[in-house]
C-alpha cells in the first residue's frame, strides 16, 4: 500500500476585530453569553509569573471560582506553557478554560505559551485568547511552531488543524503580527518538512526539485548544477562525497535580488540527504537520525522562500551542497586526496566527516564567483558541538565580531540561540597533511572537533566576513518542548530571517 505524507499540519490563525473594543476578552464573554457569538471550544487566559492571571471579571463570574483563586488552588506558578484547566457552561455547551502560563510576557515566554495552546486545540478544535495582545508575532509563532505535525500514513491524513483566534483591541497591530508570524511559521515548517522526509525518497535531485517548488513565485531564481557540470567545474569535495551513491550530487543555487540591494549575503547549507558515514560506516543507531543531515540546507531553502514576503532589502544567494554519503565500490576512501573548488588539495582521513568537504566547495565558489559582502554557512556538522552545548544553543564561529554580534542578537530575538566559540588558531597545525595542503580532520591533537571543523572551513573563505553555525545539537529534538516538536526543528530559519530582515530588537 502506498504511503502518504501529511506535512506542515499547522493551526489556522485569525484576528477578531472590533466591536470587541479596548477590553476584547470581556466583550467576547459578553457576546457568547448573550448569544451574539458562537463560543469556541477553548478560552485561554494568561497567568503571569507568580500565578497572577490577567484579569477578566465577566469570565470570573462563570467559573466555579475566580481565575486568581483557581490558579492559587492549582499551585499555578505562571511558568511559560504551564496549564491548568477549568470549564464554564455557555449556550448549552461546556467550554474549557485554560489558565496558560505566560511568564514575564517576553517573546520567548509567549512563544512557549502559544505552542502549548496549539497542542491543546489540535484536531479541529477552536481556541480564543487575548494573550497575543502583548506580542502577536511571538505568540502566533509559538502557535504555528508548536502545532506543527509531520505524518506518514497508509491512507490520506484526514486530521484537521485547530484554529486560534486572537482577540485584540489593536486590530492593525494584531493583523501585522499574525501576518509576519505566518510567514516565519510557514518557512520553519518547510525546513522541518524537508528534514523529516525519509531518505528513501530524498535524493539530491529531490531536494533540488523541492527547492524549485518551495520558492516558486517568490522572487527566487534557481539553478541546479548536475554531476557532470560539478566535476567539470572543479567541485571535487561534492563529487567525492556523492561518488558512493547511485543518486548523484547536486549544487542548488538560489538567487534573490530585490531592487537596489543594500548588500550581498551568501548562505551556504549542508545538504547531505543521507549520511551512512560512507566507508567509515556509522553504527546503526547513529544512522537512524541521518535523514535530517540536510537540515542546514533545508533552512537555507526555507529562508530564501520567505525573503520577498518579509521585504528583505539585501541580495541573498543560497547555496545548498547536496549529496548522499554511501558506501560502495565507487565511494571515496580514507587516504584519498581530493581537489576542492579552486584547486586546494585535501587529504581525506575519515569519510564520515563529509559535511565540511561539500561546504568547502560551496564556500570557495561563493568567494571566487559571487563576491559577497558576508557569508554564513549552516550545518549539522559535528557531534562535538552537541556535546559542548547540548540541544539549546548552536555553535557560532566567525571571523568578524560585528557579524557574530548581529547573529547572536538575532538568535536571542528569534529563539534560535547561538553561543560564540573560539576559532583557536593554535589548533590549526593539527590539520597539517604530509601529502596534501591540508587534512580535513586531525590525525591527533586537542580533540576540539567542532573547532577543528570550523578552522578547516575558514581556509576557504579568504578575507570575506564569515560565520559558521554548527547546528548538530538544536537541529533535532527528541521530544516536543515549547515551540519545538519532536524531529527536525528547522533551527536557523527564524534566526536568519530575523537577521536578514534587520529586526533583532525583539527580546527572546
Amino acid at each position: 500500500m502506498p504511503l502518504t505524507v501529511g506535512a506542515s499540519l499547522l493551526p489556522r490563525l485569525g484576528s477578531r476585530l472590533p466591536p470587541f473594543g479596548p477590553r476584547p476578552l470581556e466583550a467576547y464573554i459578553s457576546a457568547i453569553t448573550s448569544g451574539e457569538a458562537e463560543p469556541a471550544d477553548l478560552i485561554a487566559i494568561g497567568v503571569q509569573d507568580g500565578g497572577a492571571p490577567l484579569a477578566c471579571a465577566p469570565l470570573d463570574a462563570l467559573l466555579p471560582a475566580s481565575a486568581s483563586r483557581l490558579a492559587e488552588s492549582y499551585g499555578h506558578s505562571g511558568k511559560p506553557g504551564e496549564i491548568a484547566e477549568s470549564a464554564i457552561s455557555v449556550a448549552d455547551r461546556v467550554v474549557r478554560v485554560l489558565l496558560l502560563g505566560v511568564g514575564d510576557l517576553s517573546a520567548g515566554a509567549l512563544r512557549r505559551a502559544g505552542a502549548e495552546l496549539a497542542r491543546r486545540c489540535a484536531d479541529g478544535k477552536t481556541a480564543v485568547t487575548d494573550i497575543g495582545e502583548h506580542d502577536a508575532q511571538a505568540f502566533c509563532e509559538g502557535v504555528l511552531l508548536g502545532g506543527y505535525r509531520f505524518r506518514i500514513r497508509s491512507s490520506p491524513d484526514e486530521a484537521v488543524p485547530g484554529e486560534v483566534q486572537l482577540l485584540s483591541a489593536d486590530p492593525e497591530a494584531a493583523v501585522a503580527g499574525v501576518h509576519r508570524a505566518t510567514i516565519v511559521g510557514q518557512a520553519v515548517a518547510a525546513a522541518r518538512d524537508l528534514a523529516n522526509t525519509p531518505s528513501a525518497g530524498k535524493s539530491p535531485q529531490w531536494l533540488a526539485d523541492e527547492a524549485i517548488r518551495i520558492t516558486a513565485g517568490r522572487g527566487v531564481d534557481v539553478r541546479v548544477w548536475a554531476e557532470e557540470e560539478l566535476a567539470a567545474s572543479g567541485f571535487g569535495g561534492l563529487v567525492a562525497v556523492g561518488s558512493g551513491s547511485v543518486r548523484p550530487p547536486r549544487l542548488i543555487e538560489l538567487s534573490y535580488q530585490p531592487p537596489d540591494p543594500t548588500s550581498h549575503v551568501v548562505l551556504v547549507g549542508k545538504g547531505i540527504t543521507f549520511d551512512s558515514g560512507g566507508l567509515s560506516l556509522k553504527p546503526t543507531d547513529s544512522m537512524k537520525l541521518m535523514k535530517t543531515d540536510m537540515a542546514g540546507g533545508g533552512a537555507v531553502i526555507a529562508v530564501l522562500s520567505a525573503l520577498a514576503d518579509l521585504g528583505v532589502s539585501a541580495r541573498v544567494t543560497g547555496l545548498v551542497a547536496a549529496a548522499e554519503n554511501m558506501p560502495s565500490g565507487s565511494a571515496y576512501r580514507p587516504g584519498d586526496v581530493i581537489s576542492q573548488y579552486g584547486g586546494r588539495s585535501v587529504e581525506v582521513l575519515n569519510t564520515d566527516a563529509e559535511g565540511r568537504l561539500v561546504l568547502a566547495d560551496a564556500l570557495a565558489y561563493a568567494v571566487a564567483r559571487l563576491a559577497p559582502d558576508q557569508i554564513v554557512d549552516i550545518a549539522t556538522l559535528t557531534g562535538a558541538a552537541r556535546v559542548a552545548l547540548g540541544g539549546v544553543y548552536a555553535a557560532l564561529y566567525a571571523t568578524s565580531d560585528s557579524l557574530a554580534n548581529s547573529l547572536v542578537a538575532a538568535g536571542e530575538a528569534s529563539g534560535d540561540r547561538l553561543w560564540r566559540m573560539p576559532l583557536e588558531s593554535g589548533y590549526r597545525p593539527s590539520l597539517d597533511s604530509p601529502v596534501a595542503e591540508i587534512a580535513h580532520v586531525a590525525r591527533s591533537g586537542p580533540g576540539a572537533g567542532s573547532i577543528l571543523a570550523a578552522l578547516f572551513l575558514r581556509e576557504f573563505v579568504a578575507a570575506t566576513p564569515w560565520a559558521h553555525l554548527d547546528i548538530a545539537g538544536p537541529g533535532r529534538a527528541g521530544a516536543d518542548d515549547g515551540e519545538l516538536t519532536k524531529g527536525a526543528t528547522g533551527f536557523g530559519t527564524r534566526l536568519l530571517l530575523t537577521w536578514l530582515a534587520g529586526t533583532p530588537e525583539r527580546a527572546g
